[in-house]
C-alpha cells in the first residue's frame, strides 16, 4: 500500500508528511540522506519541522520519496526559486543590519583598521591595483592569520581594505569578484579583532562582511561570512541565534558534498564548526555532536590543511574542534583523550597547533594538573608566540592557573605571568 493510501489531512505538517512517506517506504533517514548527498541530521531536522521553508530541499526529498509536490505546499519550480532567492537575500541583509546595529565600543585595535571598518566615502590618491594583485595580497593576509603573524596582519590589512574599497568604488560596485574579496578581508578583520578581544569592532567588521557577501552572490563567501557572524554571536553568548543561523544556512547550502569545490566545502565546513563552538558555549551537547558529525561528513571530501590555504578545513581541524568542544562543555578527560593522538600528529598550521595545546592547558587546569597545563602553554607558545602573548583569553588562563597555585608548587607559572605582564 502506498503512503498516499493512508490519507493525509490538510493540517499535517510537511515534516510529518516526509516522515510517514519514509517509514512506509521502509527506508531510514540515513538512506534518504545518502541518496540526496545530505547528512542524516538534515532529514532529521526536516521531519521535526526545521528547515522546511527551503523549497529546494523539500523538492529533492519529495522526488526521492515519491511525494506529490503539492502535498508539501510546493509551487512551480520557477516561482519557488524566486521566493527562495528573495528569502535568502532578506536573511543575509537582516543579519548585516543586526550586526551593524551593535555599538562598536572603544577602538582597542589599531586605529587604522577600525577606520577602514567605518562607512563613508573612499578617499585615496593611490593608483588602482588590478584584481590579481589584490587577490595575491588577500592570500598573503590569510597566510599571516593562520601563521599567527598578527602584527604583520594588523599593519597590512587596513591598506588592503582601503585599496579593495577604492577598486570597488571605481567599478561602481558592479564587480562581484571585488565584493567577494572585500568580504573576505572583512572576515579576516573579524577573526583578528576577536583574537584581540575587541568584540565591539568585531561586530562592525562582521556586518561589513555580510553586506559584501550579499553583493558577491557567491555561496562560498556567504558561508564564510555567516561563519564569522556566528563566531561573534557565540563570543557574546548569543548561542541560540548563532545555532539557528548555522542551521538556516546549512539547509540552503548543504548537500551533495562529493560534487562541490574544495573552497565551497571548506567554507561550509568551517561554518559548521563555528556552530559546534556556539552549541558548546550554550551547553547544547546534542547540537554540538550533530554539527560535528556533519562536519566530519564534509571533511571526507576536502583537506585544505596548510597556512597557504584559502581556508583551513580538514579532518584534523574537525578533530581539533571536538577537543575544544569537550573542554568548553567541561569534559576535561574526554578532551585530553581526544587530544592525545593529535599531539603526535603533524599539524602544519601554527594557529591550529597552538589552539590544540591551549585547549589541552584548559583541560589540565580543569583537572587541577597545573604543571602539565603550564607545559602545554609553553608548547603552544613555541608554536605561535603572538597567539599566546596577545590573546586576552589566554592571558586570563595563565593568570587563573597561577592564582590557583596557592602553595607555589609550580613557581614557573608566576614567572610566566610576570613575563606576560599578567597581574595576579
Amino acid at each position: 500500500m502506498s503512503w498516499m493510501a493512508k490519507g493525509r489531512s490538510a493540517e499535517v505538517a510537511p515534516g510529518e508528511v516526509i516522515r510517514r512517506a519514509r517509514v512506509l517506504s521502509g527506508r531510514s533517514q540515513a538512506d534518504v540522506a545518502s541518496e540526496l548527498g545530505y547528512h542524516q541530521s538534515k532529514i532529521s531536522r526536516l521531519e521535526s519541522g526545521k528547515g522546511t521553508q527551503d523549497m529546494g530541499v523539500l523538492r529533492a526529498v519529495a522526488a526521492a520519496l515519491g511525494i506529490p509536490p503539492g502535498n508539501l505546499g510546493l509551487a512551480s519550480p520557477i516561482s519557488t526559486r524566486s521566493r527562495t532567492d528573495d528569502m535568502h537575500r532578506r536573511n543575509f541583509l537582516a543579519a548585516s543590519i543586526a550586526a551593524l546595529a551593535v555599538p562598536p565600543g572603544p577602538p582597542r585595535a589599531a586605529t587604522e583598521l577600525v577606520q577602514q571598518l567605518l562607512p563613508g566615502p573612499v578617499l585615496s590618491d593611490r593608483p588602482l591595483q588590478s584584481s590579481s594583485a589584490l587577490s595575491a595580497r588577500l592570500s598573503q593576509a590569510r597566510k599571516h592569520f593562520y601563521s599567527c603573524r598578527y602584527a604583520e596582519l594588523e599593519a597590512s590589512l587596513p591598506q588592503l581594505i582601503a585599496d579593495l574599497r577604492q577598486a570597488q568604488s571605481a567599478a561602481r560596485g558592479d564587480d562581484q569578484n571585488l565584493s567577494g574579496m572585500l568580504a573576505t578581508a572583512y572576515q579576516t578583520a573579524v577573526s583578528l579583532l576577536l583574537k584581540f578581544g575587541d568584540q565591539g569592532n568585531a561586530w562592525l567588521a562582521a556586518g561589513r562582511a555580510m553586506a559584501e557577501a550579499e553583493r558577491s552572490c557567491d555561496p562560498v563567501v556567504m558561508a564564510s561570512s555567516v561563519r564569522v557572524q556566528v563566531h561573534v554571536l557565540a563570543r557574546d553568548r548569543h548561542t541560540a541565534p548563532a545555532i539557528s543561523l548555522v542551521h538556516h544556512t546549512a539547509d540552503r547550502l548543504g548537500g551533495g558534498y562529493d560534487g562541490r569545490s574544495p573552497q565551497y566545502l571548506a567554507a561550509f565546513g568551517l561554518m559548521l564548526l563555528r556552530g559546534v563552538t556556539a552549541a558548546s558555549v550554550g551547553g547544547d551537547r546534542a547540537t554540538a555532536a550533530e554539527l560535528l558529525a556533519e562536519a566530519r561528513s564534509v571533511a571526507r571530501y576536502v583537506a585544505l590543511d596548510g597556512p597557504n590555504s584559502w581556508a583551513n578545513f580538514s579532518p584534523t581541524n574537525v578533530a581539533l574542534h571536538a577537543v575544544s568542544s569537550a573542554v568548553v562543555l567541561g569534559d576535561a578527560g574526554a578532551a585530553l583523550d581526544a587530544a592525545q593522538p593529535l599531539m603526535r600528529r603533524r599539524i602544519p598550521v601554527p594557529e591550529r597547533r597552538a589552539a590544540l595545546w591551549v585547549d589541552a592547558a584548559r583541560a589540565y587546569n580543569q583537572q587541577g594538573r597545573l604543571a602539565e597545563g603550564y607545559q602545554a602553554l609553553r608548547i603552544a607558545e613555541s608554536c605561535a608566540s603572538e597567539d599566546i602573548r596577545r590573546r586576552p583569553s589566554v592571558l586570563e588562563l595563565v593568570g587563573d592557573m597561577a592564582a590557583r597555585d596557592r602553595r607555589g608548587s609550580v613557581p614557573e607559572l608566576r614567572r610566566f605571568c610576570h613575563e606576560l605582564g599578567v597581574r595576579i
